[in-house]
């Protein structure tokens, strides 16, 4: 049984928990910026994750924050292992589908979470179940729903084993927020990430030392924000309001894409946007209103 005083009071840890949520949602929403000025610079993909998250995990663990008993560590590489493999089989499901159906395979994540919730003894709530409706029908119009160029099974199997693993990364780090600090979570995800995208590298030929400032720029930005900034207020959020509402708040993050590409790219804004935009959000308030309380969810405890 869990102590009071291991969470903060409810009413300050719903406003800090979702807080925290809609940052890195934000923070995150600044990927497909850096993204492009990746690309604009001529660096590759598995050179910019590799040194985005190998100079994280490196600052991390210099710091401090991977000192932990051996049974916790091989806990948290266990969960870091989730998390890369479903950024690894997104990559791999995007060169079979749309950009916007891989997306949106990997934002039903939601649903993987209240699922492995339920499969746990935690009954989801008639909020929970309308939010993620609400939820996915405006994720289906903001990115779009599968097409005729979506017929490839294998592509959409990719994308839909990546929201379920992104889902069970959720769930499981409700389930170590108890025992385990955001950083030191950030330092462990990052290391196996890093680990993974220089194998990628190596085998695809792709890795190199940046040599123009410009290119360390962008990877310097990817390591303040979209990592140090974006999880470990995910990792945060969850422990203080549970995996099944963070993931649906987390659905926020197109909306602040669409929004930095308007602001920062020049992009337009569509309707479509503005609809479905309306329809996330009013989703992830939605699930807000649920009495549903963060430690029994976190723990999986009835």
């Amino acid at each position: 049984m869990l102590r009071a005083s291991s969470f903060p009071p409810p009413a300050a840890a719903d406003r800090g928990g979702i807080g925290l949520a809609l940052l890195s949602a934000a923070a995150s929403g600044t990927l497909g910026l850096w993204g492009k000025l990746a690309l604009t610079l001529q660096l590759s993909t598995p050179a910019l994750l590799s040194w985005r998250f190998g100079l994280t995990s490196v600052l991390l663990f210099a710091l401090g924050f991977g000192r932990l008993s051996l049974r916790l560590r091989a806990e948290l590489l266990v969960l870091s292992a989730l998390y890369a493999a479903s950024t690894v089989l997104f990559f791999l499901a995007l060169a079979r589908i749309s950009a916007g159906t891989a997306a949106l395979l990997v934002y039903v994540a939601p649903a993987f979470v209240i699922l492995y919730g339920a499969l746990a003894g935690v009954r989801p709530t008639r909020g929970q179940g309308g939010a993620l409706l609400c939820t996915l029908a405006g994720l289906g119009v903001v990115v779009g729903l599968p097409g005729a160029g979506d017929g490839d099974s294998a592509g959409l199997l990719l994308g839909g084993a990546s929201g379920a693993l992104y889902g069970g990364y959720l769930y499981a780090s409700g389930r170590l927020a108890r025992t385990a600090s955001p950083l030191t979570v950030t330092a462990h995800v990052s290391l196996v990430c890093a680990a993974t995208f220089v194998v990628l590298g190596g085998v695809t030929a792709q890795l190199a030392v940046p040599h123009h400032p410009a290119q360390w720029g962008v990877i310097l930005a990817m390591l303040l924000i979209p990592t140090l900034v974006a999880l470990p207020a995910l990792s945060e959020a969850v422990r203080r309001i549970g995996p099944a509402r963070v993931s649906l708040l987390t659905t926020t993050d197109p909306l602040w894409a669409a929004l930095f590409a308007l602001l920062f790219l020049g992009e337009d804004v569509h309707l479509t946007q503005v609809v479905g935009g309306a329809l996330i959000l009013a989703g992830a308030a939605f699930a807000q209103r649920s009495p549903a309380t963060t430690a029994p969810e976190s723990s999986g405890q009835p």
